[in-house]
This record gives structure tokens, sequence and C-alpha cells, in this order.
């Protein structure tokens, strides 16, 4: 059995109008199956006592793992160029990425 070393295919992604402004989000919560993870992206705002899911993204286990190395290189690139992320001075503890089972990661 031979291995083809030729380049990958080049995938064209598209990005709408809509798409490309983005959504802010200060929360994301994320529940998880055997067979899938669930991450809902919300925003909330001091006062508030009501958010709204404004994305959400369900994905495999593998591909969750290969986010997470994504975000870690990017993240480490990110630090490399404008010094460390700081997350110890969030003002509001309540706010940040939330596993259900644990205590929020801020």
């Amino acid at each position: 059995m031979s291995v083809n070393n030729q380049n990958p295919q080049q995938l064209n992604i598209e990005l709408g109008e809509k798409e490309a402004e983005g959504i802010y989000s200060n929360l994301a919560i994320i529940t998880h199956s055997p067979a899938e993870f669930v991450i809902d992206f919300t925003r909330v705002v001091p006062g508030v006592p009501k958010a709204r899911v404004l994305s959400r993204i369900i994905t495999t286990p593998q591909h969750a793992k290969m986010l997470l190395r994504a975000l870690k290189d990017n993240i480490e690139k990110f630090e490399q160029r404008f010094g460390e992320i700081n997350i110890d001075v969030q003002p509001t503890p309540q706010f940040g990425f939330i596993n259900p089972d644990k205590e929020p990661i801020n």
C-alpha cells in the first residue's frame, strides 16, 4: 500500500456578509454526550438577568479536541506576539466559559 504525498486539496470557504460581521459573546456553555459536543454562545449584559443563545455549534468529540488544539496553538502565538493574556482580572466571575459540571473558567 502506498501513501499519496500530494498536497491536500484546497478548500474555498465562502463568508457571507452577515457572518463576516461576527457575533460578540462573553459566555459559552459547553455540554456533551458520548456522540457530540454542544457549545452555546451567548452575551451577558450587566443588570440584565436574561441571556439568549446567539449561536450553537454542535460537533464531534474528535473535532472538539482538534478545536482545542487549534485554540491552544493560536493563543500561544498571540501571547508570543502581544504578551500573556491575564484571566485573573475578570471583573465579573459569573461571565466566561462554563462547563455545567465545574466552576467557571475565567
